[in-house]
């Protein structure tokens, strides 16, 4: 008997590996635009949507407070159909958690297998995720789980990833960095305490370019605001 891998088996004779089709949980970030750069490497998984939660007051994806028309944008940049699930705000734990269960019954009815998410090295968020999707019949996959995170940031950086840094925690990051590109002169003036990519809630971002979008995200500044203890840099399509 001859044993292929299916690395090669994908290469030479795709109709025989039946690729996984796949969700991806989708913040409007730098992680999981990287994963969904990552994902397409790959020839086990097919992306076939972007989820995302939407804070139902504001509209917009909460931590990061990016507008509505601007996920939209990036889901059309990445080619992909975007599920959005509306929260109330505030949103209780339960409330949450309701939420996340209908959308997973929802990937199921549409024949998607698995979901992704952009984790970095926090196991406790890691472990929350694969206990919620237990029993559901949704696979959880990790595609940038255990990355060197200076390394990762350089990298995004060199392959062209533009991203927007549009909330910061100034308990741990100076207020003055709301607003900023993540470039290779913002990482030289992090702070050693603080992660690369912002793992530990340091900042969040906003990616309008980069290898998994089709096209450059048009984006202009907005005002820059204190709210319920951290900074917000608004970020909004050029123009409109």
């Amino acid at each position: 008997m001859c044993l292929i891998s299916i690395e090669f088996a994908a290469s030479r004779y795709p109709e025989a590996v039946k690729r996984k089709r796949v969700w991806l949980s989708w913040s409007s970030g730098k992680d999981s635009a990287w994963a969904l750069h990552v994902l397409r490497q790959r020839s086990d998984v097919e992306v076939v949507g972007l989820l995302t939660t939407l804070n139902g007051h504001f509209d917009r994806v909460a931590m990061h407070s990016t507008r509505r028309a601007l996920v939209e944008a990036q889901a059309a940049a990445a080619g992909l159909p975007l599920v959005t699930v509306p929260l109330p705000w505030p949103c209780s734990n339960e409330q949450y958690e309701a939420a996340m269960a209908g959308a997973c019954a929802q990937a199921r009815d549409e024949g998607v297998e698995a979901m992704a998410f952009g984790d970095l090295f926090l196991e406790d968020v890691r472990q929350y995720r694969v206990d919620k999707l237990a029993g559901t019949g949704l696979e959880p996959v990790f595609p940038v789980w255990g990355l060197d995170t200076r390394a990762l940031a350089e990298e995004m950086i060199a392959a062209g990833v533009k991203t927007r840094l549009v909330c910061v925690d100034p308990r741990k990051l100076g207020k003055e960095f709301a607003g900023r590109d993540l470039d290779a002169a913002l990482l030289a003036e992090l702070p050693p305490e603080v992660d690369p990519c912002g793992e530990r809630g340091e900042f969040h971002s906003f990616v309008y370019a980069g290898p998994m979008f089709r096209k450059e995200i048009p984006i202009e500044s907005g005002e820059v605001v204190e709210r319920d203890g951290f900074v917000f840099a608004d970020v909004k399509l050029r123009g409109a």
